[in-house]
């Protein structure tokens, strides 16, 4: 089954760009650009962006599903995945107040990190225009925001040999800097074989004026701050909702190398039959997950 990269609107309107100091820049197409708002007070808008990410792995015997888990469990332990929120912190402009993690039995894992805004130094313009962000190897830390969280869930079907892994990813901010900076640092981050994104804003501010204010940057998808390199390897679906400040995103690997989705084994010591087999329950499940729907 062929999957396109498609958008689907739901809307009577696309957000019109904001008119109105507080120096909060809105973005067209992906690129920043230089329109400043005044603002009444503090910036109120509430920025949430939420990963659901899967890696797929075909484990034959019980014992190389049991050693996968274990596998998993062990490279996105707490203490990774700790570290990996740090780096999102950083990327979003943010000074962590509390962090809270747990390992647990018989396996998976889950961070939550507090985070606040900075009270002293003024955000960078680039920090507070929504994307692209950086790669995993062009992280630096910056400034100062509300709460950044993980949970891990490793899980294996009881007969035809397919394990999952999925990672629920929470960025929430309050303020100027958006959490879409975390965007491609994230994707880099996994093995992401499947991804659904969705980035609402909620809440509202003020300009000088008194006239409320629900969005603060021009957005018409997520893919628009996705680098080009993952634009290119994965195939997309957006379901956006504009008047309700909602958009979502779904993500299908582009590439299918079966060794790269067997565990304990490889494609030269299955048979054709078996590997045809084999790929087809890959695929099936992939394409389940992607579509949120059993196909029987």
């Amino acid at each position: 089954m062929a999957v396109h990269n498609t958008r689907l609107s739901i809307a009577t309107r696309v957000p019109a760009p904001l008119v109105g100091m507080n120096t909060i820049s809105h973005i067209e197409g992906g690129s920043d650009v230089t329109d400043n708002l005044r603002l009444h007070g503090f910036n109120n808008l509430t920025s949430s962006l939420s990963f659901n990410i899967y890696d797929i792995c075909y484990a034959k015997t019980e014992e190389q599903r049991r050693a996968y888990i274990d596998y998993i469990d062990e490279l996105y332990n707490a203490e990774r995945l700790t570290q990996i929120l740090k780096d999102v912190t950083n990327i979003i402009g943010a000074q962590v107040l509390n962090i809270s993690r747990q390992d647990y039995e018989p396996h998976g894992a889950s961070v939550t990190i507090l985070i606040a805004e900075h009270e002293l130094e003024e955000a960078a313009p680039e920090q507070i225009a929504p994307g692209p962000g950086p790669l995993p190897e062009t992280v630096v830390a910056h400034l100062d925001k509300s709460h950044v969280t993980v949970h891990s869930y490793p899980e294996s079907h009881p007969d035809n040999g397919i394990s999952t892994f999925r990672l629920d990813i929470d960025v929430s901010t309050c303020g100027q800097i958006s959490p879409l900076k975390a965007l491609n640092y994230l994707i880099h981050s996994f093995d992401s074989d499947i991804v659904t994104m969705d980035y609402r804003v909620r809440g509202f501010t003020r300009d000088v004026d008194g006239r409320k204010l629900f969005i603060d940057h021009d957005i018409t998808s997520i893919q628009d701050y996705l680098a080009e390199d993952t634009k290119r390897a994965y195939q997309m679906i957006d379901v956006n909702v504009y008047q309700e400040n909602m958009f979502h995103t779904k993500m299908l690997l582009k590439d299918f190398e079966l060794d790269n989705y067997l565990f304990g084994t490889s494609r030269r010591d299955i048979s054709f039959e078996e590997a045809r087999d084999i790929e087809g329950r890959l695929r099936k499940e992939m394409l389940e997950i992607f579509y949120s729907r059993n196909m029987d």
